[in-house]
C-alpha cells in the first residue's frame, strides 16, 4: 500500500471538514474491511483516511414511536443481537446470521456496507422491502434518503464526497411479514448469485400489498414494480406466488458475472421469489 494520512476526529462536524468533495482519494473509512482489500490489492490509493471510530453518537440502537434507529457506525454483529432489532424486524435478524463471517460482522458496520454499495451484499435489498431509509449530513446540511433510491450503479451511490451516513430508520412493520432468501454457488455464507427480500402484507386470503426487492444478479438492489403489482389483491397461494415470480423474471435486468449467466440467473429470480413469499405466507400463519 502507498503511504497516506489517517486522520481520527472525535466531532461529526470535523469528520465531514476533513473530507474533500474535489478530492476522490479522500474517504471516509468506517469498519474498512471492504476498503481494506480494495487498497491492498491497488485498485484504491487513498491520500487520506478519515476515520469514523471515534465520533460518538453514531453507534446507538434506539427504538421510539414506532420507528427503528440504527447508528450508522453500529457494526453488524451488535446488531444482529439487538433484541431491540430482532423484535421491531426479525428478518434483519435471521439474515445477518448468513452474512459473510462472524470475523467481517465484529468489525463491519451498516453505515459502511451501504456507503460501499456492493451490489452482492445481503443487508440492502432487506432494507429496500422494509421502507427503510438513511440519514445523511454534509457540508450542505442533513437530508433523508430511502435505501430504495441510496444506489446510483455499481459501487456508486447517491452520496456527495462530502457525506456521510449517520443513522439507518425502519419504519414500523404493522402486519408486514418479511423474509430473504440467497442462492449462493458456495457456502451460505459466501456472495450470492441471487438475493430476494419480500414483505407481504395480507389477511391470510388475499395479499394487500406486497414488496419484491432483488440483488446481487443486477448491478443495483432492485423493487420489482411488476411482480408487487402482479400480487396485489391476489387470492394468497402457489399459484399466485409462481405467477409473481414469472412476472419477476421478465421484469428483472439482470447481469452476468462469476456467479452465473443472465439466463442462469433469470431461472434463480423465477424460482426465489416464489420461494420466498411463500416462506413470508408461512411465517404470517
Amino acid at each position: 500500500m502507498t503511504p497516506f494520512e489517517l486522520a481520527e476526529p472525535t466531532t461529526l462536524r470535523e469528520a465531514i471538514g476533513l473530507l474533500d468533495p474535489e478530492d476522490a482519494s479522500v474517504r471516509p473509512i468506517a469498519g474498512g474491511t471492504a476498503l481494506m482489500l480494495m487498497m491492498k490489492a491497488g485498485v484504491f490509493r487513498p491520500t487520506r483516511l478519515v476515520s469514523l471510530r471515534n465520533v460518538g453518537a453514531l453507534g446507538a440502537i434506539g427504538a421510539a414511536n414506532g420507528e427503528l434507529t440504527i447508528g450508522a457506525m453500529t457494526p453488524l454483529s451488535v446488531i444482529e443481537r439487538s433484541a431491540a432489532v430482532r423484535d421491531h424486524a426479525p428478518v434483519v435478524t435471521r439474515t445477518l446470521r448468513t452474512l459473510s463471517n462472524v470475523r467481517v460482522r465484529n468489525v463491519a458496520t451498516i453505515g459502511g456496507s451501504l456507503a460501499h454499495a456492493d451490489p452482492h451484499m445481503d443487508l440492502p435489498p432487506v432494507l429496500i422491502a422494509l421502507g427503510a431509509r438513511v440519514s445523511v449530513s454534509g457540508r450542505k446540511g442533513e437530508r433523508t434518503i430511502p435505501v430504495e433510491q441510496l444506489f446510483a450503479g455499481y459501487f456508486e451511490t447517491v452520496l456527495e464526497r462530502d457525506e456521510l451516513i449517520t443513522s439507518v430508520a425502519i419504519p414500523a412493520q404493522g402486519n408486514l411479514c418479511s423474509v430473504y432468501l440467497k442462492c449462493t454457488t458456495r457456502a451460505v455464507h459466501d456472495w450470492p448469485a441471487l438475493g430476494v427480500a419480500v414483505s407481504l402484507d395480507s389477511d391470510g386470503a388475499t395479499v394487500r400489498d406486497a414488496a419484491v426487492v432483488v440483488s446481487a444478479a443486477t448491478e443495483t438492489p432492485r423493487r420489482l414494480p411488476g411482480a408487487e403489482r402482479a400480487l396485489r389483491a391476489g387470492r394468497a397461494g402457489d399459484a399466485l406466488w409462481r405467477q409473481a415470480g414469472e412476472a419477476a423474471a421478465e421484469e428483472g435486468q439482470l447481469i452476468s458475472d462469476g456467479q452465473g449467466s443472465a439466463a442462469y440467473k433469470k431461472q434463480l429470480v423465477r424460482v426465489y421469489v416464489a420461494r420466498a413469499l411463500a416462506a413470508a405466507a408461512d411465517r404470517r400463519r
